[in-house]
């Protein structure tokens, strides 16, 4: 399948912009530029955007009427996947684990967007998986066209997002005269890493991509990002060089006391980058994310420049409820 025959929605006005941040990478000692992929420009922005842009099409392409996904109250997908469907005219039904809460950061825009907000019960993450099944068939059941997506939209579909990013990051390489050794990102449900990574391989590209896993073992991240990765080559993006698996690199150790909990590590990083550049990280992923950048040019164990992934999720610095994601 040729990638350019995917249907697509234009929710991206533009690249996102790419910043050099000299007085962070003089703080940390490496050369660092962000890639601002908090203002892709739909809602309050984030990289979910980019994989919407391809799954909405899709939804549409099979005459969808609503759009059911789900995962935590403070998901920056869940929220913004209703605020795009409802822009094109799908009704958005959410489902999140856990006991009903009052509306806080992107739970409470969510409502805003007028979505259908279910709770499992239950706060295991996984009980969202099959709550999401029932919703679906109780859906058809009643005549509808429902479109069912996976928490964090990481599907291959999803993932061409991020694979045909590359190419936005390299013509501004180009511009910039910028030769990268890492693009730096965090890594949940793994797709916008697999994505990246199938357009690297793609163009033969020279950087590395970097997940810092803020959700799951090491390994399970790894697995998951090299199955999406393949998937997203078999949907036109050809590897030019060997599909090496070494390629695929995870750094564990900074998910701190659990998935959606901020950790300390991640709240002073979150500072130096506020107080440096002016740019706020999400708690739970980017922030964690820029630890490990931290710590690692700390330690001397990486050489620039290193282009950080700035993926949104700003709304979660203003949840309430102290609870998980």
């Amino acid at each position: 399948m040729a990638a350019n025959a995917l249907r697509r929605v234009e929710l991206i006005d533009g690249p996102t912009p790419l910043q050099r941040v000299p007085q962070l990478s003089n703080r940390i000692g490496v050369d660092i530029w962000l890639k601002r992929d908090d203002l892709t420009g739909t809602g309050l922005g984030g990289n979910k955007i980019r994989a919407l842009e391809f799954l909405i099409g899709d939804a549409l392409a099979r005459d969808a009427d609503c759009l059911i996904t789900g995962g935590g109250p403070q998901s920056n997908w869940a929220m913004l996947a209703a605020l795009v469907a409802r822009r094109y005219g799908l009704d958005p039904y959410l489902v999140y684990y856990g006991l009903p809460r009052r509306p806080s950061g992107n739970h409470a825009l969510a409502e805003l967007a007028g979505a259908d907000i279910r709770f499992t019960g239950n706060f295991e993450r996984a009980s969202v998986d099959s709550a999401l099944e029932v919703l679906t068939a109780q859906l058809r059941a009643e005549g509808r066209r429902p479109y069912n997506l996976p928490r964090g939209g990481a599907t291959a579909l999803g993932a061409v997002g991020y694979a045909k990013a590359n190419s936005e990051l390299a013509d501004q390489f180009r511009e910039r005269d910028l030769t990268p050794q890492f693009v730096w990102l965090a890594t949940g449900s793994c797709g916008t890493q697999a994505g990246l990574l199938a357009g690297a391989r793609c163009l033969a590209a020279t950087y590395g991509v970097v997940g810092v896993t803020v959700s799951r073992p090491a390994a399970e991240c790894a697995h998951r990002v090299a199955v999406l990765t393949d998937e997203v080559t078999q949907l036109g993006f050809p590897a030019s060089h060997g599909k090496d698996l070494d390629d695929v690199v995870i750094i564990d150790g900074y998910i701190g006391p659990g998935y959606g909990r901020a950790s300390e590590a991640g709240e002073q990083a979150t500072r130096i980058v506020a107080q440096t550049t002016g740019v706020f990280l999400d708690p739970v992923f980017g922030a964690k994310a820029m630890a490990a950048l931290i710590d690692a040019a700390r330690r001397g164990s990486i050489d620039g420049p290193v282009v950080f992934l700035v993926t949104g999720g700003a709304p979660t610095l203003f949840d309430t409820s102290e609870g998980q994601i």
